[in-house]
């Protein structure tokens, strides 16, 4: 599947926080964003598992690892 790339903006106070969560995750802010947004989007019902579990292009830690299911 291709990746789009798409311009987000954010409040200082709410990208330094996702900064620091993405860092005690070991992973990249575009890593975590993803990760919460695939999160949210299973637990609202908006995507299924195998769909969530799925690994971007580049490969690198995706966050959902069941070692992680407890966040």
């Amino acid at each position: 599947m291709a990746r789009k790339p798409f311009l987000l903006r954010l409040d200082p106070a709410t990208l330094a926080s996702l900064q620091k969560w993405a860092a005690d995750d070991l992973r990249s802010l575009n890593g975590q964003i993803e990760f919460l947004l695939r999160q949210a989007l299973r637990d609202a019902g908006r995507i299924g598992r195998e769909r969530a579990t799925v690994s971007p292009a580049g490969g690198g830690p995706t966050g959902d690892d069941d070692s992680r299911a407890s966040e």
